[in-house]
């Protein structure tokens, strides 16, 4: 009886861990805000950032997290000297105007590399800000590497240009927009013709 019961319920079973192995992933992806525009009387500048998403296969654990490294005091003293610099999520105009670049799904080893790297970045060695040459650019491409991404030359103070550059050293990764669902055109239906009436007589 219970051969039978394992045998019945095998292919349910075995059907959970396929769905289950097909939504524990973590996607991360690459964004470049282009900058010089003004919201809520604030001039936003160029900014990189990273977000990533999706479920840690060995835990289940959800993830949604962003990070982009800016500078604790940002301000024109930075045109001549280095400051402290700190990890954060990035601001929601970013997120909202922010255009990506690159996206690839990582293992839960690399997440978990993904994530201590960033935080190295918030500690007294890491924390280091330079407006042209330890930037937000240098983390971003720090952590595409951590995931097993080329990057293109570096330092850079052009977030998109370098994303660009970085897309088209790793194609597969390049982000592509998803091809736009067609319209099945409007049914129309024709009316159905009376049958003419048969004469009298």
């Amino acid at each position: 009886m219970t051969r039978r019961l394992f045998r019945s319920l095998l292919p349910a079973l075995l059907l959970a861990l396929i769905a289950g192995q097909a939504w524990a992933e973590v996607t991360v992806t690459f964004y470049a805000h282009p900058g010089a525009r003004i919201r809520g009387g604030d001039l936003l500048f160029p900014h990189a950032y990273v977000h990533a998403e999706g479920t840690v296969e060995a835990t289940g654990e959800p993830v949604d997290w962003s990070a982009g490294f800016t500078a604790k005091s940002p301000g024109p003293h930075l045109l001549f000297t280095r400051g402290g610099g700190v990890v954060t999520a990035p601001d929601a105009r970013y997120v909202d105007e922010g255009r990506p670049f690159l996206t690839l799904t990582i293992a839960d080893e690399t997440w978990h590399a993904l994530k201590a790297r960033a935080e190295w970045w918030n500690s007294p060695e890491g924390s280091v800000y330079d407006l042209r040459q330890r930037n937000c650019i240098t983390f971003i491409a720090d952590l595409a590497r951590v995931v097993g991404l080329r990057t293109a030359p570096e330092p850079s103070m052009k977030p998109g240009s370098f994303l660009e550059a970085t897309a088209a050293l790793n194609p597969a990764a390049a982000w592509r927009e998803a091809p736009a669902v067609p319209t099945a055109p409007p049914v129309v239906v024709a009316p159905i013709a009376e049958p003419d009436a048969a004469p009298a007589g």
